[in-house]
């Protein structure tokens, strides 16, 4: 069992994306507050989308680690900060287990060996029965630094299937801590970048209570908690980027919901207020912002209501007119352009501060880690950590001054990104933290 006052953590990875793995955390952090525990969460890499899941679960804020773009120190200090007063931490992983960029960077593998903590395997059992141990006993092979401390294989279809599967572990040296049924009923829909947002389901509640059914009559709950590990780092030793400003307005709704918790509460820390405001219900920042955040999100879904949205325009207008700094990152760098072209070809015109067309019509995937250096006067002067990942791309853009200069976690120089004019700026970027 947990020992009282002294936080616990593991990593829920995926042998392979698709494996389950959300579905598991989900069913494996409501099963263990049934029992009467205190669970956090947190989400491996620059996901903002699986965060609001592990948070419906877990009733409390989740937060990214991300092992590449935040350095050691300040990654152990959030893990510590996030599990404090908590009995144990559960962390989703990103991808497969070993997945990353260039060197493996940003994979879950390297949160383990950079937290100490072990993982749980989860494993998609559809097409295969005894193989389930292979894959267990070769990713716990190429284990570096951490510890494959169980397995759980998903997707179990019948009784026979588990035995077959029972049988194959009976060989591994990696135990098979849970086998989940198939319910192809609480399978959680994806758009094109990743899974639909939580606050767009209206059967999330019902989705999660039936995975923590499952998980807690097919998983060994007393063996997972008994292998989570103790939570090293100290809490309060993590460091934030700057604020944008002192009051910093900040565009919240489902256009505009992919902004990195531990930045906000950063913010916060050093003294700024923040203000949340909704471009969807026509809502202006408030008068008094000295500074508007307009994070990325799903404005192209959204577009015509955002065209349409008076009140909202007016305001952020009103704001550049006092001079108030003003910061748009991917789906927000849209929105301060001049036009969005939606994928059915329809143009609608947007804040027009940037002179920037942006496009879906022939989309293009652009993914990976980014370092960023400014250009010239921002409030972050050092060099950045950031990702991109967008499938819209620039149909125009005029004149104006760049705002970054970019090259991928490979060191390939990319040039400059994004632009700026006065102190309205943004970039398809998403900044993560300093580097």
């Amino acid at each position: 069992m947990i020992q009282a006052g002294r936080p616990r953590g593991l990593i829920v990875a995926g042998a392979t994306s698709h494996s389950g793995k959300t579905l598991v955390s989900l069913g494996l952090i409501t099963a263990l507050r049934d029992r009467g525990l205190t669970v956090a969460a947190a989400k491996c890499g620059p996901d903002y989308i699986d965060p609001r899941f592990l948070e419906a679960a877990s009733g409390t804020p989740a937060i990214n680690l991300d092992p590449w773009a935040m350095r050691h120190d300040g990654l152990s200090a959030r893990l510590a900060h996030q599990a404090a007063g908590a009995d144990i931490i559960v962390v989703e992983g990103v991808m497969g287990l070993y997945d990353g960029g260039t060197g493996g960077a940003g994979s879950t593998a390297a949160l383990a060996a950079a937290t100490g903590l072990p993982v749980l395997l989860v494993i998609n059992a559809a097409g295969l029965a005894q193989s389930a141990a292979a894959i267990a006993e070769g990713f716990a092979r190429l284990a570096d630094g951490f510890e494959v401390t169980g397995a759980i294989v998903n997707q179990v279809a019948s009784e026979r299937h588990a035995a077959l599967i029972r049988e194959g572990f009976a060989r591994a040296s990696v135990p098979l801590l849970g086998l989940v049924r198939r319910e192809p009923n609480i399978a959680i829909a994806s758009r094109h970048l990743g899974l639909v947002q939580a606050e767009e389901h209206a059967d999330l509640n019902a989705k999660i209570a039936r995975a923590r059914t499952l998980v807690a009559e097919g998983c060994d709950l007393d063996a997972i908690t008994k292998a989570a590990a103790p939570i090293s780092g100290q809490a309060d030793d993590a460091k934030a980027l700057p604020p944008l400003g002192q009051k910093i307005a900040v565009a919240r709704d489902v256009a505009f919901a992919f902004a990195y918790p531990h930045l906000l509460e950063g913010w916060r820390g050093a003294g700024a207020e923040i203000a949340f405001f909704s471009p969807l219900a026509d809502e202006g920042p408030p008068e008094d912002a000295d500074a508007i955040f307009l994070p990325g999100g799903y404005p192209e879904l959204h577009a015509g209501a955002i065209a349409a949205a008076r009140r909202f325009r007016d305001g952020v207008h009103g704001a550049a007119e006092r001079g108030a700094l003003i910061y748009g990152e991917c789906g927000g760098y849209m929105v301060l352009g001049e036009s969005l072209n939606d994928a059915d070809g329809a143009d609608h015109p947007m804040l027009g501060l940037l002179p920037l067309t942006t496009g879906f019509r022939h989309r293009m995937l652009h993914l990976g880690y980014r370092v960023l250096r400014p250009i010239g006067d921002l409030p972050w002067a050092m060099p950045l950590s950031a990702h991109e990942f967008h499938f819209a791309r620039i149909v125009s853009e005029g004149d104006a001054d760049r705002l970054f200069e970019a090259e991928a976690v490979s060191g390939e120089k990319l040039g400059p990104i994004g632009i700026r004019r006065g102190r309205v700026m943004g970039s398809f970027a998403h900044v993560i933290d300093a580097i």
